[in-house]
């Protein structure tokens, strides 16, 4: 029977990232559900708009969500009662442009004034197959590395490959802020863009001889 050892690699690569991911949310509160309907609809479609003026393409924008919903509170002796009407809907925004992200969130800041939440912002790559290719190879690296140091302890070499398995991993959102209300028109806040990275992680089994 053959010998074998297998062993994971794992490596990241960093680069500039291109895309910001915005998550907008509308929410409005009014007397009637009509009210508030209505109302949100009106934001988002101001929000929407104040995006596309910033150079956002009807691409990168998407709808997500749609809630419509009672604020209801207990009241002594007669239960619950409803005290408003609320309703809300997140908005999914690709900026492609680094240099034009924090013009475009102020602008839409103030285009949805205290109706306005932003949810979480997130940087990454538009193509990322560059800086994952990168991954990938400091992986299968840092896997014969660890293999041949093993294989040395076990007084062996490195044979041929029997299989690879590999996966790439990705970053967490970075969040922003849960809410941020504004009726006034909104300073822009800087967005830096820092590096976002990408890891690999490659599984590789080879025989000892």
């Amino acid at each position: 029977m053959k010998r074998t050892i297998t062993v994971t690699g794992i490596a990241s690569a960093k680069a500039v990232p291109d895309l910001v991911t915005l998550t907008l949310g509308v929410e409005t509160r009014r007397a009637t559900a009509a009210e508030a309907y209505d109302d949100a609809g009106k934001a988002a479609n101001a929000v929407a708009a104040s995006l596309r003026d910033a150079g956002v393409s009807d691409g990168d924008l998407r709808t997500s969500g749609l809630n419509l919903r009672a604020d209801l509170v207990w009241v002594e002796g007669q239960g619950q009662k409803v005290t408003a009407y609320v309703a809300s809907t997140n908005l999914q925004v690709g900026i492609r442009s680094q240099s034009d992200a924090s013009a475009a969130i102020a602008a839409a800041v103030t285009a949805g004034g205290d109706d306005i939440r932003i949810n979480g912002i997130e940087q990454g790559f538009a193509n990322s197959s560059t800086v994952t290719a990168q991954a990938q190879e400091a992986a299968w690296r840092d896997a014969v590395a660890r293999a041949e140091h093993y294989a040395s302890l076990a007084s062996a070499t490195l044979g041929q490959v029997v299989s690879i398995a590999q996966e790439s991993l990705g970053g967490a959102p970075v969040p922003m802020g849960s809410m941020v209300r504004a009726s006034f028109s909104a300073e822009a806040m800087p967005v830096e863009a820092g590096e976002s990275s990408v890891t690999a992680s490659i599984t590789v089994k080879w025989e000892l001889v």
